[in-house]
């Protein structure tokens, strides 16, 4: 083999070796970059879903506060309209009920429930009771003489006009009152039964 041959089998061997070599380092190049954009590309997806994950933490809290205002907002209205309803209804139950006691039919009835309290919670013996003006004779009459043959004495009647509605009834230091003053004295209680009848008659 001439010396040319010789340099230019050397000159293929190397330039062989170096295409080996190139396209080694290219293929771990090409997979270096492929790794790297994988792992850009995963980083960015994971801060895509971080970003998407925070957006949908401070929308969720963002609509829990909204409601709970909302929620609060209701409730406050609900009060407002509460009161004023019960205002409604304590400006106009006096007059009512003292329309309940001019009504001979309504008024007997008041009279009945205050007597039944009465019987349950009174001693025997003399009661007296005063009344507001407008119970008729022939009924404080009759009631006057069934309590005296149930209570073997006869209950001192009298009208007394600052009563405006209703009656009262005592013995000794215990006294049922049943007047219009002594329905409207526990205003809580009646607050909320008026309250209920409101809500029930709308």
């Amino acid at each position: 083999m001439t010396l040319a041959a010789r340099e230019q089998a050397l000159l293929e061997l190397v330039e062989a070796d170096r295409g080996l070599r190139c396209a080694t380092i290219m293929r771990e190049a090409q997979a270096s970059a492929a790794a790297s954009v994988a792992t850009a590309h995963a980083e960015a997806r994971a801060r895509v879903c971080r970003a998407f994950a925070e957006e949908r933490q401070l929308r969720a809290a963002r609509l829990a506060a909204a409601a709970a205002k909302l929620q609060t907002h209701r409730r406050l209205h609900e009060q407002r309209r509460a009161a004023a309803l019960v205002a409604t209804g304590w400006r106009a139950l006096p007059e009512a009920l003292c329309e309940r006691w001019r009504q001979p039919r309504t008024q007997q009835a008041w009279v009945d429930s205050v007597i039944a309290a009465a019987r349950t919670t009174l001693p025997r013996g003399g009661w007296r009771i005063a009344h507001a003006p407008g119970w008729a004779d022939a009924e404080r009459l009759v009631l006057a003489r069934a309590l005296e043959a149930e209570l073997g004495a006869a209950p001192q009647v009298h009208c007394d006009d600052s009563i405006r509605a209703g009656l009262k009834v005592a013995q000794g230091r215990i006294v049922i009152d049943g007047t219009l003053e002594g329905l409207l004295a526990d205003r809580s209680e009646i607050g909320a039964g008026l309250l209920q009848h409101l809500e029930q008659a709308r």
